[in-house]
């Protein structure tokens, strides 16, 4: 019998250095990297963790800008068997540390620029190896191992460590729009099986040119990534967004595929060198993060020859997408599972919602995480069991299926408020809001009320001519549902979000509650 196991994925991308080692993987402000270069790299990045004591199984934290060397980390992290786990980089320094405390991380990649806060984190770390601490770029903070000349000193042969399918991979701790961040974790399998069903409903190839413009830390940045390194291709690694080096990258790089949140794309039509940009090589775009209003997915199909992929989805599990060819008249969909998955739609007494209702949407699929990092009260939050005994990744979030069956984004369920006893959902005024010139961006919270317990406020960014509260006010309250009416409008010059797009509302409510 032939050996039927599967390859994970240190083994592929060492199999890419040995079949493409001319071809590039990496593209950066450090240069291109070839397949066979970055082989050698991983090779050398996990041999030295081992060596240092790094055993399966231990986390090793990654506090990293977008450069060749956190590509390196991450999946040298990987090949040792060990666990990566990358820190979004604009959190306070308490929430650092509190993710690396959680996740016990044994060693820790640094970039130049973090180094002077993650050196004062560090001290209070006590699962830190004493000497597994890497810095990249120069200077190197005392005590830190440069990681260059470091891994140049290890050893470049096949690692042989036991890594099994159920081995975790990867911790990627929530944004915490919702409250606490969790330690979202994923094993070798799960990643992997989410990176080739991705990558089938991305269209990614051999061929891909991928622009990252995300932080590496993030999940949507880890989307691109495994499904670019899976099928072979090359990540364009940019540094930070700017729209205009964006713009300049597609056009000289040739670029086939990328993923933006939705105010990236934004400020893509909106630049002025955007007309005359040549995007023809564009093949594959998805849009994930948070909704993508209507008005910018049609501008998008219009500019795009091949259309924008919103993909729905949780760093926990669940995808779906609306692909270009089904957009048509359904704008403000997200459209269904991707293959080989299932959602539903559940009422808060369990039974499955009808189509054109609202309920919240579970999930089944095969690279759901297995749970949150040592909160196994947050993964049995998170699950909801059919009468089949099956197990569902309950997303928080409310939906409708149209009769078709595609998916409509209601509102987080943590977002709605609950005015004089009845459900409202602030997308459904946002979208009415949107329709008016005068927003250039908005949000809709509910604030305490004294009578009805609570009640929509709505926060708009103005556009540039700016605009007039109460005649906004009114506008929009003659034309929502009389429950739906806002207390107030307030003016802001921008709204608080996460590096994934998405609108911090707890902060506004925060802010606005008095």
């Amino acid at each position: 019998m032939f050996e039927a196991k599967r390859p994970l994925f240190p083994e592929i991308l060492g199999l890419h250095g040995r079949w493409r080692a001319a071809r590039p993987a990496l593209v950066g402000v450090d240069g291109i990297t070839g397949w066979g270069d970055l082989a050698v790299a991983i090779r050398r990045t996990a041999n030295g963790l081992a060596a240092l004591g790094v055993l399966p199984g231990d986390r090793v934290g990654i506090v990293m800008s977008n450069t060749r060397a956190t590509v390196e980390a991450t999946f040298g992290i990987l090949a040792a068997g060990a666990v990566a786990v990358p820190i979004n980089l604009s959190v306070s320094d308490d929430a650092m540390r509190s993710m690396l405390s959680d996740a016990g991380v044994r060693a820790l990649f640094i970039t130049a620029d973090q180094a002077e806060r993650v050196s004062r984190l560090r001290v209070g770390i006590s699962t830190l190896l004493p000497t597994a601490c890497f810095c990249s770029g120069a200077p190197a903070p005392d005590s830190w191992s440069d990681y260059e000349s470091w891994r140049v000193r290890q050893s470049d042969a096949e690692p042989n460590f036991n890594i099994s399918e159920d081995s975790l991979c990867n911790i990627i701790y929530s944004s915490g729009t919702t409250g606490i961040p969790k330690g979202i974790a994923h094993t070798q399998l799960g990643r992997l099986d989410w990176a080739y069903d991705l990558a089938l409903a991305l269209r990614y190839h051999s061929g891909a040119r991928t622009l990252v413009t995300l932080g590496l830390y993030s999940n949507i940045s880890w989307a691109m990534m495994l499904c670019t390194l899976l099928a072979g291709g090359t990540l364009i690694i940019h540094p930070s967004f700017d729209a205009a080096r964006a713009l300049a990258a597609i056009q000289t790089h040739r670029i086939t595929h990328m993923a933006m949140v939705p105010v990236q794309f934004q400020r893509l039509l909106g630049h002025p060198d955007f007309a005359e940009t040549d995007i023809s090589s564009m093949q594959a775009m998805m849009s994930c993060g948070s909704s993508l209003a209507p008005a910018t997915k049609a501008a998008l199909f219009r500019h795009f020859p091949c259309g924008v992929i919103e993909l729905y989805g949780l760093t926990e599990g669940i995808i779906t997408t609306l692909d270009p060819e089904d957009a048509q008249g359904r704008l403000a969909s997200v459209g269904k599972p991707i293959q080989g998955t299932d959602i539903r739609l559940i009422m808060e007494d369990g039974h499955e919602a009808a189509r054109g209702e609202t309920g919240e949407i579970v999930g089944r699929a095969r690279f759901v995480m297995p749970g949150y990092w040592n909160r196994p009260d947050a993964t049995e939050e998170a699950t909801w069991t059919d009468a089949q005994g099956r197990r569902w990744l309950r997303t928080g979030d409310i939906g409708r299926l149209d009769e078709d069956g595609f998916l409509y984004i209601v509102d987080r369920k943590k977002d709605m408020i609950l005015s004089g006893g009845q459900n409202i959902y602030p997308a459904d005024i946002e979208a009415v809001l949107r329709e008016h010139e005068a927003v250039s961006d908005c949000a809709v919270v509910g604030v305490p009320h004294s009578e009805w317990g609570e009640t929509p406020l709505a926060v708009v960014v103005p556009g540039a001519e700016g605009g007039d509260a109460d005649a906004l006010k009114a506008w929009l309250n003659a034309r929502v549902g009389r429950q739906q009416r806002v207390s107030a409008v307030v003016f802001r010059p921008d709204l608080p979000r996460n590096p994934n797009g998405k609108v911090l509302k707890r902060e506004l409510r925060k802010l606005y509650s008095g």
